[in-house]
C-alpha cells in the first residue's frame, strides 16, 4: 500500500497524506483524489447494475434482439410508415429502432457506408450493391386552395405554374416537378420556396401563399374537407415509386425481413383510404412488392 501511495504521488506531484504522529491526514489534493474515486466506483456501480439488468431484459424478451437503422428520402414517409413500425415492436420488443433523420439528404450515402440497415426511398439510384424491394406508388396532384384559378381545371399544365410560387421540399434539385416537369418543358416559376414540413406547407397553400405538388394521400383529410383542392398533372402526370433500399450483399438478421414484409403485406394507402385501397386493388401498391416477392421465390 505504501508504494503504491508514493508512486501516486511521483505521479501527481503532489502529497496525498501529511504524516503526524503516526496518523495519515489527507491533503488538499487527497481529498480531491477521494471525491473523484468515490463519484468513479458510483458509477461503475451503477453501469454494472444497468448492464445487468438489461441483459436480463433482453433474456426475457421474445425473440431476437438487435438495432435497426432507418432513414427515409422523403419526409412525407414519416407520415405513413410509423403505424407499420409499431406492428414491428410489438413483434420484436429486444429490438431497437433507430431513426436516422439526418441522413435523409442523402440515405444511400449512408446505406453505401454501413450506417443504415434499410433505407425509404422514391428516387433509387443504379448501383449493383443495392438492392430494392417495391413498396407502392404515390399519386401526386398539385394542391391549391379552392378559389385559385386551377382549382377548377381537370389536370395542371407545365405553362400553369409560370405566376405561382411554388412550395417544395429541401432541396429544391431534388423536386420532382421542377427537374422531371417543368424544367423539361422550360417553365420557370414565379418564385420557388422551400419548406421542410408537410404540415406547413399544407397551412401555407390554405392561406393562399403558394401551390404544392403532394402525394394524395398525404392531403386527403383537407381535400376531403373541402379546404384543399387536388388537381392531377396533365397526362401522364407523375407517380412516386416508394421502395426499400438495402445492400444486396448482406446477410440481414430477420428481423430486417420481417420490417420489409410488414411494410410490403398490404397497401400502405389503406391506412388512410380504406375503401379506394379496396376499389384499386388490382393496382394496389402492396402488389408491387408481393409481386416481387413472387419472382424471387420463383427464381
Amino acid at each position: 500500500m505504501s508504494h503504491q501511495l508514493r508512486d501516486a504521488e511521483e505521479q501527481l506531484c503532489a502529497p496525498l497524506f501529511e504524516r503526524k504522529n503516526g496518523r495519515m491526514i489527507l491533503t488538499s489534493a487527497g481529498d480531491r483524489l477521494l471525491q473523484t474515486a468515490r463519484a468513479v466506483l458510483t458509477e461503475l456501480d451503477r453501469a454494472e447494475s444497468d448492464i445487468q439488468k438489461n441483459g436480463d431484459s433482453a433474456k426475457n424478451a421474445k425473440g431476437p434482439t438487435g438495432l435497426l437503422r432507418i432513414s427515409t428520402q422523403c419526409h412525407t414517409a414519416y407520415h405513413w410508415f410509423p403505424p407499420r413500425l409499431l406492428l414491428f415492436q410489438k413483434k420484436f420488443p429486444g429490438v431497437e429502432v433507430q431513426l436516422v433523420i439526418e441522413a435523409t439528404n442523402n440515405p444511400f450515402e449512408a446505406l453505401l457506408e454501413g450506417k443504415l440497415d434499410l433505407a425509404l426511398v422514391c428516387e433509387p439510384i443504379r448501383n449493383r450493391k443495392i438492392h430494392y424491394t417495391p413498396l407502392f406508388e404515390d399519386d401526386v396532384v398539385i394542391v391549391v386552395p379552392p378559389k385559385h384559378p386551377l382549382a377548377a381545371k381537370k389536370c395542371a399544365a407545365p405553362q400553369d405554374f409560370v405566376a405561382e410560387n411554388i412550395l417544395l421540399y429541401p432541396p429544391k434539385s431534388d423536386s420532382t416537378l421542377l427537374t422531371k416537369i417543368l424544367e423539361p418543358a422550360g417553365i420557370q416559376p414565379r418564385k420557388i420556396q422551400e419548406v421542410l414540413l408537410t404540415e406547413v406547407i399544407l397551412e401555407m397553400v390554405i392561406g393562399g401563399l403558394g401551390i404544392a405538388a403532394l402525394p394524395r394521400w398525404a392531403v386527403g383529410p383537407q381535400i376531403a374537407s373541402g379546404s384543399l383542392i387536388g388537381v392531377p398533372l396533365q397526362p401522364p402526370g407523375y407517380r412516386w415509386q416508394w421502395s426499400v433500399a438495402q445492400l444486396r450483399d448482406n446477410h440481414s438478421p430477420v428481423y430486417v425481413q420481417e420490417f420489409i414484409r410488414l411494410l410490403a403485406e398490404r397497401p400502405i394507402l389503406a391506412d388512410f383510404f380504406p375503401r379506394a385501397s379496396r376499389s384499386r386493388r388490382r393496382r394496389s401498391p402492396g402488389s408491387l412488392a408481393h409481386q416481387a416477392a413472387a419472382k424471387s421465390s420463383a427464381a
